[in-house]
């Protein structure tokens, strides 16, 4: 019982030690809070107290204000379109054109252009000159062909156009 009593009264002995430590190192021997002087705001040039834990803060820089933005450039006009040849017949359905959907089909309507015949007939400056009116949809006719699909499917060649571009 007495070695229990002994054991309890050195555990004891060594959490005070511990905590002694830590609360002296934090406040020092006086037994208070000390905390670090404040910095000073003022110049150093003009108080010969002053030492190196001053701190000077420089004058304040004028404000500017941004330059303004220009306004944007405007759109550049879309080149004329060229002659498109009146349609020959009834409208076909340019939507079995691949990459041409029921937007484009509707824009294209629009500048006059509703059969396989007048694409299948446009020239590389015909296509750039369509192209500036296609806004979002610029560059399709190049990338998807237009011109080659619409010429298979002009002539009545869908076995050539399904070979090429695959099924309808």
């Amino acid at each position: 019982m007495q070695e229990n009593l002994w054991l309890l009264i050195a555990i004891a002995v060594l959490a005070l030690v511990v905590v002694l430590f830590f609360v002296l190192r934090r406040y020092g021997r006086s037994g208070r809070s000390v905390p670090p002087p404040a910095p000073r705001l003022t110049d150093p040039g003009a108080d010969p107290d002053l030492d190196e834990r001053t701190v000077v803060i420089p004058a304040a820089r004028a404000y500017r204000a941004p330059a303004p933005v220009p306004p944007p450039a405007p759109a550049p006009e879309p080149a004329p379109l060229p002659e498109v040849a009146p349609p020959a017949g009834p409208p076909d359905d340019l939507s079995r054109i691949k990459g041409v959907g029921p937007k484009l089909v509707a824009l294209l309507n629009a500048l006059g252009i509703t059969r396989y015949d007048q694409i299948a007939a446009w020239t590389a400056a015909d296509i750039a000159a369509i192209d500036t009116h296609l806004g979002a949809f610029s560059g399709r006719p190049t990338r998807d062909k237009w011109v080659e699909q619409a010429s298979f499917l002009a002539s009545g060649d869908i076995a050539g156009f399904e070979a090429r571009f695959g099924k309808l």
